[in-house]
């Protein structure tokens, strides 16, 4: 049914169209939309609105195969170990680790001292 339709209108809340959509569902409202069917002949009036809202993290850009740098002072013993049981290296210049990202993806203490380019 909806795939034959046409929607020539998307409007955004405030955009002349949308008054009525806007004091019913006030900042849930997030567009309208008109479509038609020419099969039909119908003109529907569409709205998208926000029903739940939780935090969310995007997922990590990286593959498992990316080589990331990670920073772990010699003073934490345990996260080292993990870095080598993972396959890390030691880089004596930068002074941090260097690691596959899928040998440590999940490990939340690492991942959260991946450093950022």
């Amino acid at each position: 049914m909806f795939k034959d339709m046409k929607t020539k209108t998307h409007l955004k809340p405030g955009q002349k169209g949308t008054k009525r959509m806007v004091e019913k569902f006030g900042d849930s409202l997030l567009c309208v939309r008109y479509r038609y069917d020419e099969i039909r002949g119908v003109r529907l009036k569409t709205v998208e609105i926000i029903v739940d809202e939780k935090e969310w993290r995007p997922s990590s850009r990286l593959r498992d195969d990316d080589i990331v740098a990670v920073a772990v002072p010699n003073t934490e013993n345990d996260l080292r170990d993990k870095l080598k049981a993972a396959g890390g290296r030691w880089d004596p210049l930068e002074k941090l680790w260097r690691v596959r990202y899928g040998s440590i993806r999940g490990n939340a203490e690492l991942e959260e001292r991946i450093l950022k380019d």
